[in-house]
């Protein structure tokens, strides 16, 4: 991922909120989601550097067609040996062509070549979409749950783990 890619990326994480959690999240959130605040925050952060944090980018046609992002687990305040997938988003549009898939397989693949035993993620609750996404890529729930304070509203996550152990062959 480049600087340049902040908007393009902003805009993809933005609709997928708002496509993806129609329903899980109250309605007035997702409407008030900007897409240039988010790109501005983006921005600022990439602009920081460092290489705990990777973000990668799937294009299809010179286009960024979607964002994986992942990190050190953070349990709490603590970072533990695990690796954490922050985030993941295909445009709306491109939603079934395999981006996800492709993303979610080279950050694997990268986490298990850096010697990471463990992939974790939290996902909401209700996201059937993603939950089965997720499962068909060999994550399990572990029993973890937490609520997820929007607007006041506590919306339930669960966590997804995923042993790694070597580079993904698949």
């Amino acid at each position: 991922m480049a600087l340049d890619d902040c908007p393009r990326v902003s805009e993809i994480r933005i609709r997928g909120w708002q496509n993806a959690y129609k329903g899980l999240i109250p309605q007035s959130y997702l409407d008030a989601l900007s897409v240039a605040e988010d790109a501005a925050r983006r921005r600022e952060r990439f602009g920081r550097g460092g290489t705990e944090i990777v973000n990668l980018v799937a294009e299809r046609d010179g286009e960024v067609v979607g964002w994986v992002c992942h990190g050190p687990y953070r349990d709490g305040e603590v970072r533990t040996e695990d690796v954490e997938l922050y985030a993941i988003y295909v445009h709306p549009d491109r939603a079934g062509d395999g981006v996800g898939q492709a993303l979610l397989s080279e950050s694997v693949e990268r986490c298990a070549a850096a010697g990471h035993g463990r992939m974790l993620l939290w996902v909401l609750k209700g996201n059937t979409r993603a939950r089965r996404f997720y499962e068909q890529a060999g994550f399990t729930p572990d029993g973890a749950e937490e609520p997820f304070d929007v607007d006041g509203v506590a919306v339930p996550e669960v966590r997804y783990v995923r042993a790694l152990s070597g580079a993904e062959s698949d």
